[in-house]
Parts: structure tokens; sequence; C-alpha cells
């Protein structure tokens, strides 16, 4: 409202070319090696509007007070409320009216000089606008007690409007002290405070008990509990110990740990989580678009209107030989015209959005503007990939089946050698299980290959390693062992040697995920490259009756496409942001899920889950729809009486003093409603 300048924080950027490296999952172990790019991601990701996170569209501007400001600005309303209370004590007639002027220029000198300003630069339809015109109007009237209550009423209601609008900041600020202020840095034998910029990849640094970590890295010394709740929301501690990941952001609670960093702090968790929620205002939802484009036509159409009803009875009465009555029209229009601000319409959307990400990031969703709310509040299906989605993404071999000739161990040498360059799960977990055998002199022409396998020179064979559909095409006959999940096939020089056989288990809350998002009342559906037998096998664990397995490069997009033309609502793919990133982009909202290391899927997708736990999806569908839900309630609530009190004003059975209360009322009943937005922990 009128004190403060809402200035339009806009850091509206146009990502739109996203680069992946491509490893997809194919059949039970198909690796496809692409290079995507990826130019177009269907939806709105960035609107390159003036983006107002808490601002009203109606081109009004909002100055916000720190603490010492608002702390003088209640000052401020009590000396005005004060000195209009004095004024009783005065003469009636001009040494009255002429007081008065101190309460109102008191309370309204900021408004006043507000307009001018805008009338000054071309933006003269603001709410400072009005209220300066509806209220000098009723001092030129001799109205003076009515213009310095409008003005006193209008400043309690902006004073409201601060304290929401900060409380609501405040659940996004609140992030910020996510960022550290330094780094304990083990240098030439001596621990030293430095910038966390400073800090390269491969450094080790130190995090004593009660101190932040402050740059991703693997921990190589020490153990100790770890508070991971302002990253993913969950209150109990997580333990550590050498060789476990850490991600900084997370409070070291028992113990000093030694870590090797792992990433520059630019590209840690920390420093993504800090970007995502300052560019969260970036994207505006429909209905803070369909508000702003309101208020624009809006706020000139009501000045037209109140002019017209000065001027139109009156000319009209004067024209029929009736009493003209000038002064009581012009009343009206000035009544008219303080009814008619729409700060309830465009304070409470923004802040309902605005709350209602800084209330999910609380519980670890980010959801990147308000965009990614209204989508996800009208998802009808949600598609999951499978591998580090619903399942842990971490296989372990469980088995082999080698011809009668070949060894065990010899057979899982080659596979894993064959391996050695790829980051896929399953070549991880081969080459783990093998004892990580050194390549570098062993192993050249690694490729991957179309169908899902790979093939390398080792030791001068030539091996291949993949799925059956991958050895058919090699002319290579074999089969899967029955009731097999994942199989790895090996073949040398063109003779088949035998297959490994390996497992990943669902993650312990991927059914309930299931079934919460089944009882939202969307459709569940499972996306995989796996084979039909082990996708059947993870959906009959997860309680899942649709699946598409099986599915080549771009398959996922394709199967995806068809899922969007049968939904009847928006479609949701959530991945674990390896590979994903087409994907997410193409989805109507895409979830990255326990993401924060993955550049192409936070580029991708409008929501990101910060830890690994699939529950959080059915936790995001509620939120949005809670959140969209009061949004909507204050669009209506604030249109209805809008609308009755500008007829009730037309037609002078509401005076001015009466309008104001009631526009004020309506702006802190709709501010208190989109407050609500915040309180997200019994969801």
């Amino acid at each position: 409202m009128s004190t403060a300048e809402h200035g339009c924080a806009c850091c509206c950027h146009e990502h739109e070319h996203s680069h992946e490296h491509e490893h997809e999952q194919i059949h039970e172990h198909e690796h496809i090696h692409e290079h995507e790019h990826h130019h177009d991601h269907h939806h709105e990701h960035h609107e390159h509007e003036h983006c107002c996170g808490d601002a009203c569209g109606c081109g009004h501007e909002h100055h916000h007070h720190g603490a010492a400001g608002l702390k003088t600005a209640v000052i401020r309303l009590i000396a005005a409320a004060l000195l209009f209370a004095a004024s009783y004590l005065v003469p009636e007639g001009l040494p009255r009216r002429l007081f008065l002027l101190l309460p109102y220029l008191t309370a309204g000198y900021d408004v006043l000089w507000g307009a001018l300003r805008g009338i000054v630069r071309g933006r003269v339809f603001d709410e400072n606008f009005l209220m300066s015109v509806a209220t000098v109007g009723a001092v030129a009237l001799g109205d003076m007690g009515e213009a310095v209550a409008v003005m006193v009423f209008y400043q309690l209601g902006a004073l409201f409007e601060e304290y929401a609008v900060g409380r609501s900041r405040g659940s996004i600020a609140a992030l910020m002290d996510l960022r550290p202020d330094k780094a304990e840095l083990e240098r030439d034998g001596e621990v030293v405070s430095v910038e966390p910029e400073e800090v390269a990849p491969g450094s080790v640094i130190v995090v004593r008990p009660g101190e932040r970590v402050p740059i991703d890295g693997v921990v190589i010394e020490g153990e100790s509990a770890l508070d991971t709740s302002a990253l993913t929301g969950e209150s109990l501690p997580r333990p550590c110990a050498p060789g476990d990941e850490i991600s900084s952001g997370c409070v070291s609670l028992t113990g000093l740990l030694r870590v090797r960093t792992t990433r520059p702090f630019g590209e840690s968790a920390v420093s993504r989580i800090l970007e995502l929620a300052e560019q969260s205002s970036a994207r505006k939802s429909r209905s803070e678009r369909f508000i702003t484009r309101f208020a624009r036509v809006y706020t000139p159409a009501v000045c037209a209107a109140a002019l017209l009803l000065a001027l139109l009875p009156p000319a009209i009465r004067l024209a029929l030989g009736l009493e003209p009555g000038w002064a009581g029209w012009v009343e009206n229009a000035l009544t008219f015209l303080v009814i008619s601000c729409p700060c309830a319409l465009v304070i409470s959307v923004p802040l309902g959005f605005f709350g209602g990400i800084g209330g999910a990031s609380t519980r670890g969703v980010l959801f990147k503007g308000s965009t990614g709310i209204e989508a996800m509040a009208a998802v009808r299906c949600v598609a999951f990939d499978k591998t580090g989605t619903l399942t842990r993404g971490e296989f372990e071999v469980t088995g082999s089946r080698p011809e009668p000739d070949v060894a065990p161990e010899r057979l899982l040498e080659l596979a894993a050698l064959a391996e050695s360059w790829s980051n896929h799960p399953i070549s991880r977990s081969l080459k783990e299980a093998a004892g990580s055998p050194d390549a570098s002199s062993r192993v050249t022409d690694a490729r991957e290959e179309q169908g899902g396998g790979v093939s390398a020179l080792v030791d001068g064979l030539s091996v291949s390693a993949g799925s059956r559909r991958y050895m058919s095409k090699l002319g290579i006959d074999c089969s899967d062992p029955e009731g097999a999940g994942t199989v790895v096939h090996v073949a040398a020089d063109g003779r088949y040697l035998g297959c490994i056989l390996l497992a990943d288990a669902p993650k312990p809350r991927a059914a309930e995920a299931i079934a919460a998002v089944r009882a939202l009342g969307a459709r569940p559906v499972m996306l995989t490259g796996d084979s039909e037998r082990a996708a059947a096998l993870t959906a009959g664990e997860l309680g899942l009756t649709d699946y598409r397995a099986g599915l080549l490069p771009g398959g996922k997009v394709e199967a995806l496409e068809e899922l969007m033309s049968e939904a009847g609502g928006s479609v949701a793919f959530v991945g674990d942001g390896v590979n994903d990133a087409p994907v997410l982009a193409r989805a109507d909202v895409g979830v990255a899920m326990g993401a924060l290391g993955s550049d192409a899927a936070i580029e991708a997708a409008d929501v990101v889950i910060m830890d690994d736990d699939p529950a959080k999806l059915p936790l995001a569908i509620r939120l949005s729809r809670r959140c969209l839900g009061i949004v909507r309630q204050n669009i209506a609530f604030a249109l209805i009486v809008k609308l009755a009190f500008l007829a009730l004003g037309a037609l002078g059975l509401v005076g001015m003093t009466l309008a104001v209360f009631a526009d004020v009322g309506v702006m802190v009943l709709a501010v208190l409603n989109s407050l609500r937005t915040l309180k997200v922990r019994a969801l």
C-alpha cells in the first residue's frame, strides 16, 4: 500500500538451453549415450514482465520499511490519530479545519508526494493518486474530518500489509541464514578461516560441532549427527561417517569432521538453494498475470467512471430543470474512488504465492515461482522415473550365471572393465563389486552402443556388456534367468560368457508416495528403460498398476506426451536429475528430486525436492493445492465485496470513511488469509 516501494525484484532470466549428457537406462542395462540440445521448455519458465513478488500490479509504489522505518511509521500514525482526536478540542469552523491539516499531512504527506511524483513520471493511475484525489476533494468540500479519517485508516492498512509481507519474506529470508560466512580450510598444516568462494575442489575443510557445512564434500575423518532440517525439512538428525557425502547447509551437531570438498562453493547445495529462492518471484502464474493486467485496465477505468459519476447525473438533472446537486455527486464520486482501490487483490494474490513458496521451502520443497504452484495444483497424472527416484539407484550384484568354462570372478572383472568409463548406477555397482580394477592401461575404445549396452577393448579382447536385446543385435543368443531383476549379459570376441544379476531395492517411502498420489486423484505411472520383467517386479512391490518399460532414448518423452494427451490436467514428471532434463523440461511440471548437484535438472525443473524422499511429491501437490485455493478465495472475496461497495458508493449509500474502512478491512482479511500459506507443518 502507500508507504512502500514494492519495486519489482525482477530476476527474469531466460534459460532456454539445457545441454544434457544423457545416459538412459534402457532395458535391463541400457546405456544410450546422447548429446541432446534441448531448446524448448514448452512451458513458461520465465516471464519477461516485471515480476513483483509482493507488489501491486497497478503501478503504485511501495516503500518497504526496515525495522526502524516501520517503527517510525507507527509513531507517525499514532501522532496523526492523537492530533485528530485533539481537533475536537479546537473551536469549530475555520480554526478546526486549519488544525485538521496537521493530522492530515502527518498521516498522508507521503501519499500526496507519491501521487505527485507518479504524475511527473507519467504513472498517474495508482493508489496514491486515488487516495490523494479523494481526500483533497473531501478537503475542498469542507469534509476535513473525513479526509483525515480516510488517510489514517489507509495508513493503518499499509502498516498491516508491511507486517504481512515481512512475515512472508521472512520464510524465504530464513534460507539466507544457510549461507556460510567462512570456511575453516586446512592449509600448510594449519586451519585458517577463508571466504567459502576461496576453497577449491579437493581441499580439506574442518567443520566443528555446531558449525554449518560451507561446501559440498566427502567426510574423510570424524563422525557426527547432521541437522539437515534447513535443506530437507526433516527434523531427525542424520548420522555421517568417513566416506559419506555431505551437503553444504547441514549443521554438524556432535562431532568434528574433516571434509574433502567436491565442488566449488558456487556449485554447492547451499548456493543452488539461495539462487532458486532469489529467482522464485521471477515466474508469475496465470493468476498473478491476470491481476496485473486487470489492475492496469481497472484503475484508469474507475477514474473515468468516477469522473462520469461526478458530472453526468448533475448534468442530466440540470437539463431536466432540477437542482443539480453538484456537491453530493462529487462526494459520491470521491467515495467511489476510495472504494475502487484494488489493494486487496493486488497485494493478497502475490503475497499468497510468495507465502506458499516460503512455506514449502521449510518442508524441503522449492517451487521455482508461482507457475510451478499453479501447475502442480492441477496435476492429474504423475510419471515417475524408476532408478534413483522410486528405487535407491544403488544396484547390488546378487549373483552371476557364467558359462561352464568361465570363472565368476573373470566374468565380473570383464564387465566392470568394459563399464569402467561410465557413471551409470549399474556401472558403478559392477566396478565396486569387482574391486574397482585399474582400467587405465587395460581398456581402450570404450563406447556406448545403441540398443542398451557398452563395448570396449579389454586386454585386447572385444568385450560387450548389456541387455539381452543388445546381445541379440550382436548376433549372440542368450536368455534372462527366470525371476531375475536387472541382468547384464557379457560377451567377448563374439562368444557369450554369461550374465550378472543385480537388484535395486525400492526406497522406504516409495509405496507410500504412490498410494498418496493416487489418493489425491492423480494417476501414478512409472517410466523406465528396464525390461518388462524387471519393471513388473518393481511395480508389484510399489503397488503400481501402470508402467511403461523398455523405453529407448526419447521414449520417455514420447511416453510422457502420450500421458499428457490422456490426462485431462497437468502431468508431472519426477526424476532424480540424472539424465532426466529433456523429460523434466517437456512435462507440465518437472520435479527434480534430490537434484541439487545437477545443473541440467535444476534448469529444466519447475520444482526441486531437496532430498531423496519420494513422499515429498504428494506433499508438494497438497501444498500447491492449498496455496492456490487460498489465492482463489482472496480473488473471489475481494471482487464480490469491492463490486458491492462500488455500487453502494455510486448511489451515495456509503460515506467515504466507511468506504475506506471497508476497503482496509477487505485487504486485512485477504492478507490474513494469505498468511495461512505459511502454515505447512500439518500438511
